[in-house]
């Protein structure tokens, strides 16, 4: 399985974040896997955004989850990320990752995202 984030690398503030990442090698919807957002900040630690589950249900880290969408095309084996009224402390690298509860057994490359004008 193999996982490949892309979207734009400079937001500017206040504007919406949106990242897409398209899964090949498997389905997102094989039964009981969940497909996450991680970020991490220059300096900082790894960071869980939120996830979408194999049937359709969305988790979200409490402290995002009101500026943070996440939701799927499985027609084309996506899901994306919309963190909204981003600042310049969302700058990251965003990682998509996939797996079974408890692990994250895929992960896609990272991608930077700069909160910028």
């Amino acid at each position: 399985v193999q996982l490949q984030e892309s979207g734009p690398g400079l937001v500017k503030p206040s504007q919406v974040l949106s990242l897409t990442c398209t899964v090949s090698g498997g389905s997102i919807r094989t039964n009981y896997y969940y497909w996450s957002w991680i970020r991490q900040p220059p300096g900082k630690g790894l960071e869980w955004m939120g996830a979408i589950a194999y049937s359709g249900s969305t988790y979200y880290s409490p402290s995002l989850k009101s500026r943070t969408s996440i939701s799927r095309d499985t027609s084309k084996n996506q899901f994306t990320l919309q963190l909204s009224s981003v600042t310049p402390e969302d700058t990251a690298v965003y990682y998509c990752a996939g797996g079974l509860p408890g692990g994250m057994d895929y992960w896609g490359k990272g991608t930077l995202v700069t909160v910028s004008s």
